[in-house]
């Protein structure tokens, strides 16, 4: 009996400290109206800034556009009147050039595909990221603060970009001179006729290395919790936008509307193809007479789309399971449910695999299934949501199955990853710095001939050799246990949610070698910014368990509980 009077006094208690809690946050709404009129003119002022700003880049944006489209063509004419602009604005506004850079980033291959598909829109949105970058780097130097927050990783870091730079030195260089090519063209330097493998290996670098310093810009970027907030919630509106308009890309192409490849004969049966574009998104195979559907999203290619879905297995996950509000968990479900249907839908087998395996790996590793209270309500909406899908799709989802049991047999992921290392060792077992940077990278390929290497490993041990790859695995393993430990050290209930999710995110991506989702997005952000989330929780969770002392001192919250944002 004094056990249930205790806790029904517990639950009046934490209502009232609600109503109070309510009650000051009116108050605070409630601004006196000299206050008003001063954030007024405040925003008016910004206004009037952001116009005096945009106008002389815009003037200048529309005459080299002009240009382009006399010297080239109208469409890449668009390259000049809206990224110099771009690049002018995001200057001036770092803050605001980085939210761009993430929200643009899933859109990127829709938009690239959608004017020409040329190979300079390809790197558009780092005229939002490098600005940014330098905007953030410059605000730290200014406020005297050390740009690299966490000095455990700068010793790692400098490692590897020095075997990175030798590489560069002793390979790049040398073959850009024409050096191999005299002294042993057959067995020293196999890649003939490049265009500039100086460029190959800048553009390799920029690939393997560039999007690092998100670790620092992200860290610097997140000041508080409702910022933190802010940050984790958007990969879940970008989730849900990005499955309705693959969602509707599907249905396209399922009714006709969308040709797709299933009209072609012969190899290109089986081929992704750009000509099939649908919607959105890049090339496609859409060929479900013979069993083969590989459909890109809004992205450039399928795999990528495959990936974006596998990276926001946690990222959805992390909203739906450790989203302070509950209306931001029941959109972080939606989004979760979006991922997943789409897994299903997309043909892609590694994604259909993952996505699930990665939901349950989250579930456990974070500990949320011993929450039966949190667990069951989200855990039965995600089972009734499964059921769903095979009710409206069990043909479809009858044959990816089947498509992932058949290329598993056909071809096992350990087998490929094992004839990855074998053909890479015996290329690399005499070059110390491997054969150059960018030699293994898709995107570097308009500079010189590029070696596919599909596992991510093999890839990095093919650019920089044995000790670049020691080098890189050292600077990961360093990022693992950090972050690890970071997370582990965090007391507020939703902070440590958030960290366990992204850590899990971070180890699985650290050290898994299948295919090379480290140089292309979405991954290739998603997992510096991760990182540096992480390493920013611990400095949120002092500030938070600050206030919530205050707040238990004032009488305004029950010891145990997180103050609602």
């Amino acid at each position: 009996m004094p056990k249930t009077v205790s806790k029904q006094k517990l639950k009046r208690q934490k209502q009232k400290v609600k109503k109070q809690l309510a009650k000051e946050k009116k108050k605070n709404k409630k601004r006196p109206k000299k206050e008003i009129k001063a954030i007024q003119k405040k925003r008016a002022k910004a206004r009037s800034k952001f116009i005096a700003d945009l106008m002389p880049s815009l003037g200048f944006g529309i005459f080299i556009g002009a240009l382009l489209a006399i010297a080239v063509s109208p469409k890449i004419a668009v390259i000049g009147v809206v990224g110099v602009p771009i690049i002018a604005l995001s200057l001036k506004y770092p803050r605001q050039a980085i939210w761009a850079f993430l929200i643009y980033m899933p859109f990127a291959g829709t938009v690239v595909y959608g004017l020409g598909g040329n190979a300079v829109l390809q790197l558009a949105k780092d005229g939002f990221y490098i600005p940014g970058l330098y905007g953030v780097f410059q605000a730290c130097k200014k406020g005297r603060q050390k740009f690299f927050a966490d000095k455990r990783l700068l010793i790692p870091l400098l490692i590897l970009l020095a075997f990175c730079l030798a590489t560069f030195f002793f390979e790049n260089i040398p073959q850009q001179l024409g050096f191999f090519e005299k002294s042993n063209p057959q067995q020293r330097f196999p890649f003939r006729q490049d265009k500039s493998p100086l460029l190959l290996g800048v553009l390799g670098a920029k690939v393997f290395l560039g999007y690092i310093p998100l670790i620092f810009v992200i860290y610097h970027f997140i000041r508080n919790k409702k910022e933190l907030l802010t940050f984790t919630r958007l990969p879940s509106i970008l989730a849900i936008v990005c499955s309705v308009l693959a969602f509707i890309q599907y249905m396209m192409l399922s009714t006709g509307r969308c040709q797709g490849t299933d009209h072609l004969t012969g190899a290109a049966l089986f081929e992704t193809s750009i000509e099939a574009r649908c919607f959105v998104g890049g090339s496609l195979l859409w060929s479900p007479s013979q069993g083969v559907v590989r459909l890109p999203g809004t992205f450039v290619a399928p795999w990528q789309w495959a990936w974006f879905l596998i990276g926001n297995a946690f990222l959805t996950y992390t909203t739906a399971f450790n989203d302070p509000d509950k209306k931001w968990r029941i959109i972080g479900l939606v989004a979760l449910a979006g991922v997943f249907i789409n897994a299903v839908i997309s043909g892609q087998r590694i994604a259909l695999v993952l996505v699930p395996a990665c939901v349950i790996l989250c579930l456990i590793i974070t500990g949320q299934i011993a929450d039966l209270k949190k667990f069951l309500p989200i855990g039965g909406a995600i089972v009734i949501a499964i059921i769903l899908a095979f009710i409206l799709f069990p043909e479809v989802i009858q044959e990816r199955i089947d498509s992932f049991v058949d290329r598993w047999q056909a071809s096992p992921a350990n087998d490929f990853i094992e004839e990855q290392f074998e053909r890479i060792t015996r290329t690399v077992r005499d070059r110390i710095f491997g054969t150059g940077l960018g030699r293994a990278t898709n995107s570097a390929r308009m500079f010189g001939k590029v070696e596919l290497v599909e596992t991510w490993y093999p890839k990095v041990m093919f650019e920089v050799g044995y000790i670049g790859l020691a080098a890189f695995l050292g600077f990961v393993s360093t990022i693992t246990w950090i972050t690890f430990k970071a997370y582990r050290s965090l007391k507020t209930p939703s902070l440590r949610g958030i960290g366990a999710s992204y850590w899990v995110f971070i180890l699985f991506i650290s050290y898994q070698t299948y295919y090379y989702p480290l140089d292309v997005d979405p991954v290739a952000v998603y997992y510096w910014v991760m990182v540096g989330t992480v390493l920013k929780l611990p400095v949120i969770d002092k500030i938070e368990q600050k206030r919530m002392k205050e707040l238990v001192a004032a009488g305004l919250l029950v010891p145990g509980e997180e103050p609602p944002d």
